[in-house]
């Protein structure tokens, strides 16, 4: 389909994006934003930005550059670009072994340490909403037998489209497949024009979740230290430099204790952090 994409748009008039034009993006995608874009990448970039470039009637990529790295488009484009090239895949109770790790031994355990304290989760590069969705309906289960179980779950993303599309919590059926019919009768609730097979989470549900866009590359520090950081496939899209930069943010904003739950195709492994294992995946901060 990228192909199909770009072949289309040079159809239209619009020219191939040249080699030095492409490094010269990557290296402005990775400093502003981390976000590697190998040579690999370049006819998947070239496709979506020439959809960018007719919405903005510019002729080719030499204007757009102009425009990109114009203080204009410095304040303004940034932000579309990034909604542009980022690539947005998940789904509820994605590796599900995590959320039974959070359950039958984070938790109890932290409660027994921490009684009535506000439980704080992040679930940072949240894309469209599934993973702090799917946290606030376990941690919703987990209150029903527990006393004064009080929790806030921040979710951040860098893209200002997907954070639109998980404020908005609506979602086609088949992305709900793996909650179960008692779930579904909770938290969800069908659209009431059946040919759409649509849901949405219920009111209740979307009014725990507070959604920010957040830039991992810039500085940022939170009112309160976290309990939990979910950050799952998204490090896979950054060098090992950034990844053990952006992990130490992580960890200075994580309670002594806390835990970092990390993507199965991601790892640690040779990163000098303030972490053990706990389970495959899954950190404890050293106190």
């Amino acid at each position: 389909m990228a192909v199909e994409d770009a072949v289309q748009g040079r159809l239209s008039g619009l020219s191939a994006m040249s080699e030095k034009e492409f490094r010269r993006l990557s290296e402005f995608v990775h400093s502003e934003c981390g976000i590697k874009l190998p040579p690999s990448k370049k006819v998947m970039v070239e496709a979506r930005l020439q959809k960018r470039l007719r919405t903005l009637g510019m002729p080719g990529y030499r204007e757009y550059y102009d425009y990109l790295f114009s203080p204009a488009g410095l304040s303004e484009e940034l932000v579309q670009l990034i909604d542009v090239i980022t690539t947005n895949t998940t789904e509820f109770f994605r590796e599900a072994r995590h959320f039974d790790i959070l359950t039958q031994e984070v938790l109890p355990a932290w409660r027994a340490a921490n009684g009535p304290r506000m439980f704080r989760v992040w679930s940072a590069g949240c894309s469209t909403g599934e993973e702090p969705y799917t946290l606030a309906i376990v941690l919703s289960e987990f209150s029903h037998g527990v006393t004064a179980f009080r929790f806030s779950i921040l979710a951040t993303d860098i893209s200002t489209r997907v954070l639109s599309m998980a404020k908005n919590g609506v979602y086609p059926e088949d992305r709900v497949a793996k909650l179960s019919l008692e779930l579904k009768r909770r938290y969800l609730l069908r659209s009431r024009d059946k040919s759409k097979k649509l849901v949405r989470l219920a009111p209740e549900v979307r009014r725990l979740v507070e959604f920010r866009r957040l830039n991992f590359m810039e500085s940022f520090a939170f009112s309160e230290p976290m309990d939990i950081i979910f950050c799952r496939n998204v490090m896979i899209y950054f060098d090992r430099s950034t990844q053990e930069q952006l992990l130490r943010k992580f960890c200075s904003q994580l309670r002594p204790d806390g835990y970092l739950f990390i993507g199965h195709s991601e790892s640690l492994t040779g990163m000098d952090l303030p972490l053990r294992q706990h389970a495959p995946t899954v950190y404890r901060k050293v106190s």
